[in-house]
């Protein structure tokens, strides 16, 4: 058998494939991130709507906790801090009012003690504000006995009220939305610290006024207190005050400022500003001050309640805008959560109608290149018509999936298109083979003709008769080689046998076909025959095996042949000597006899094409062909033909038939008119003469097998077994194998009549016959290396 160069592994391919993301994991994706950045947008914008609303709830909380009962200390402290300072400069304050003043005090103090004490405060100024508040109440006992005892001064009982005051107002505005984000609630309490800041100008004042006492007499420095918190208060409610006041509650300052107690204060404090007399110790206040406590206790009241309604305005819109945030929240988060919804419901449609369409192509996609069109293709190399509705076409959809979907159509379309002209080209190309092979065949045929009418003239002369073997020996094999390229070229052998042969007979046939025939040692271990239709195929693939393991092995080695019958049919075994092949080399024998390669492959091997013959006729058989490793080191062929092919082998005719065709032979007959046939003259008599050539409708080439004469070959075998001669050498039966179209027409020759030799001549003529046959073996053994 024919070794093979083991192929070799195969390099590694050092590039990596690029890791691609599946489209439906972009997809989802593109789903998820939208969704994900609108719920984080929504998330934090309500989160700081919140945080803002819980912001202003702290803040109303803190103002209702602190600023309630610190508004009300500062009251009662300034109330305190006046009644102080006139009964210090001498006016007619009873013990009872001025306890009863401070115990109004007290009652604040502690109030606002228990309201600190339930929260903490709203920053660290805020804390600090608070904790100089409770220390400075701590002291405030103390600076009442001072007080009463006129001990340490005026002075420094009235700044110890002031500072204390001070604290208070800063106290309230930390406390009261003086951190909040809302610009609006801002600038509406806004107005209520300067008012605060206005209220406590005022006290001062009405604290200035009273230390002035019955004599009506300050001192410079305390007039120009007065003179300063005259121009702070105006200036604070014209400029802080006034016009950031709503409608309605400009209208109500506007009632107090108009009021006759507002009118007494500024007419007298104009008087105190124009009309005062200065005088050694300090300034002479006018008379008109004796009007301004009655005065200043009509419009205090009045500014406390505008000061305390004030505040409560402010936080009820304070409370009301933490509720418009909470709602602002609740009407997006819902409004959100709907568009997150609707988001994520069309972005899940499209992304599953996507999807589906795309599974849809993949699905078609993959059917078409795993399944249709192979099976297409396959159909167009056979020469098969294909179904064109098998095949996408394309539907001018003008989306994205539909415009692939046709772009697949059109290379589908392209693909079949390229295969179905190269299925012509090759059916043309087998057409023209077919034609060259049947020219040259009949070249062939001429050629065989020729040398068997050299045979049958020249055979008396053995060495002429030797080299005319030779010759047809080989334009055997150009015959054989022509078929090959007929069974290449995509052509079937028909087989002209009309009657079934034995499997020895087949193997005869086959081993006739090599030309170093005389090295095959046939065995057939079981009597049966083969289908008629199918001789020719089977000779053809076995002699192909045959030339194969004879030209691969040593040249004095014997090649096996035997045939015996299995469980799946018939298996015929080729068993030779030659070298050692590896194991890989068989596998890839062996995968090129199971499939039909193309014909690129078949141009890249031409010089072992007998492999691709055989594999092309084990398929049209049905047949298996496997190489595998010899018991002894060469290669042994196994095929396996199918039950199918197989038929009973009729008997053969008895002895007796054979004795009566003995004794027709022996009978006397006339003379011959002229010299005594040769053996091969006698051979060519006993064959059918061959028929015209024909040509199918295909036109691929036909064959005829021609059948021998039972009746004189039977004679000459036991004329030559009584001889005591070695047998005759394996016979190549004239134009059995040629195909119909390669035989060249020859003249019917005339009717051979019977012999009228004696017994006596035949046996001299077979033996001359068998003489000269030796020789020419001998010859041929010489010639061999």
């Amino acid at each position: 058998m024919a070794a093979v160069e083991p192929a070799g592994p195969r390099e590694l391919s050092n590039t990596r494939r690029r890791r691609t993301v599946r489209l439906r994991t972009l997809l989802i994706w593109l789903a998820v991130v939208p969704i994900v950045a609108m719920g984080a947008q929504v998330f934090v914008t309500a989160h700081g709507l919140l945080g803002q609303s819980e912001h202003l709830r702290e803040d109303v909380t803190g103002a209702e906790r602190i600023g309630v009962p610190v508004h009300r200390l500062i009251g009662e402290m300034q109330a305190e801090r006046t009644m102080t300072a006139a009964r210090w400069a001498g006016a007619s304050v009873s013990g009872d009012d001025l306890r009863s003043r401070r115990a109004a005090t007290d009652r604040a103090a502690a109030e606002f003690r228990r309201s600190s004490a339930t929260g903490p405060a709203e920053s660290e100024q805020a804390a600090r504000h608070l904790l100089e508040v409770k220390e400075g109440l701590e002291d405030l006992d103390a600076h009442r006995e001072r007080a009463d005892a006129h001990s340490g001064g005026v002075d420094g009982a009235i700044a110890y009220y002031t500072n204390l005051i001070n604290q208070m107002i800063g106290v309230y505005q930390e406390q009261a939305f003086s951190h909040t984000q809302d610009a609006d609630l801002a600038e509406e309490s806004r107005p209520l610290f300067a008012m605060l800041s206005a209220s406590e100008m005022l006290a001062r004042q009405d604290t200035i006024l009273a230390l002035a006492g019955p004599s009506r007499e300050l001192a410079f420095s305390r007039f120009g207190e007065f003179i300063n918190a005259v121009g702070a208060h105006r200036y604070l409610y014209d400029t802080s005050v006034l016009p950031y006041l709503p409608a309605e509650e400009r209208e109500r300052f506007e009632q107090v400022t108009s009021s006759q107690a507002w009118q007494t204060k500024t007419r007298i404090e104009n008087a105190v500003v124009s009309d005062h007399q200065d005088i050694a110790s300090g300034v002479k206040l006018p008379g008109e001050v004796s009007g301004w406590r009655a005065a200043h206790e009509k419009f205090a009241a009045q500014l406390h309640k505008l000061t305390v309604d004030k505040s409560r305005s402010v936080l009820a819109q304070a409370s009301h805008e933490a509720d418009e945030l909470e709602e602002e929240v609740y009407w997006l988060v819902a409004g959100s959560s709907g568009a997150l919804f609707i988001v994520a419901a069309v972005v899940v449609f499209t992304t599953r109608s996507v999807l589906r369409r795309l599974n849809g192509l993949h699905e078609r996609t993959v059917t078409v290149a795993e399944e249709t069109l192979p099976k297409v293709v396959a159909q167009l190399q056979q020469g098969k018509p294909v179904d064109a509705d098998a095949l996408p076409t394309v539907g001018g959809d003008q989306d994205e999936v539909g415009r692939i979907s046709d772009a697949f159509a059109r290379v589908v379309a392209v693909s079949v298109d390229g295969h179905r002209q190269l299925a012509a080209e090759r059916q043309g190309f087998g057409m023209f083979a077919a034609g060259i092979a049947s020219r040259t065949g009949n070249l062939v045929s001429r050629q065989l003709t020729l040398t068997e009418e050299l045979q049958d003239s020249c055979g008396h002369d053995e060495a002429l008769l030797a080299q005319l073997m030779r010759s047809d020996q080989l334009t055997v094999g150009m015959r054989r080689q022509i078929e090959n390229l007929l069974i290449l070229a995509g052509g079937e052998i028909p087989d002209p046998h009309t009657e079934p042969m034995r499997v020895a007979d087949l193997l005869r046939e086959a081993a006739a076909e090599v030309e170093d025939f005389r090295r095959i040692e046939r065995q057939s271990l079981d009597e049966v025959s083969v289908e008629p239709q199918v001789i020719s195929q089977i000779s053809h693939l076995l002699a192909e095996l045959l030339d194969n393991a004879t030209r691969f092995s040593p040249p004095r080695s014997k090649v096996v042949i035997r045939a015996e019958l299995v469980a799946d049919g018939l298996s015929v075994e080729i068993e030779d000597r030659g070298p050692r092949v590896t194991p890989a080399s068989y596998e890839e024998m062996n995968s090129r006899l199971r499939s039909a390669p193309p014909y690129a492959v078949l141009a890249e091997n031409a010089h072992r094409l007998g492999l691709f013959v055989v594999g092309h006729l084990a398929q049209q058989l049905q047949a298996a062909v496997t190489l595998r490793r010899s018991v002894y080191g060469g290669t042994s062929a196994v095929v396996v033909f199918p039950k199918d092919l197989l038929v009973p082998t009729h008997q053969e005719p008895s002895r007796d038939s054979a004795q009566s065709a003995q004794s027709a032979l022996e009978q006397p007959s006339p003379a011959p008119s002229g010299p005594p046939p040769t053996s091969h003259a006698l051979r060519r008599r006993e064959e059918r003469k061959p028929e015209l050539v024909l040509h199918v409708g295909s036109g691929l080439p036909v064959r005829r097998t021609h059948e021998r004469s039972q009746e004189t070959v039977e004679p000459v075998r036991a004329l030559a077994h009584e001889g005591g001669s070695p047998p005759p050498l394996p016979e190549r039966v004239p134009q059995t194998h040629m195909a119909e179209q390669l035989r060249k027409p020859r003249t019917p020759e005339v009717t051979v009549t019977q012999d009228a030799a004696t017994p006596e001549e035949v046996a001299d003529a077979w033996a001359d016959y068998e003489h000269g046959t030796q020789t020419v073996e001998d010859e041929l053994r010489q010639d061999q290396p």
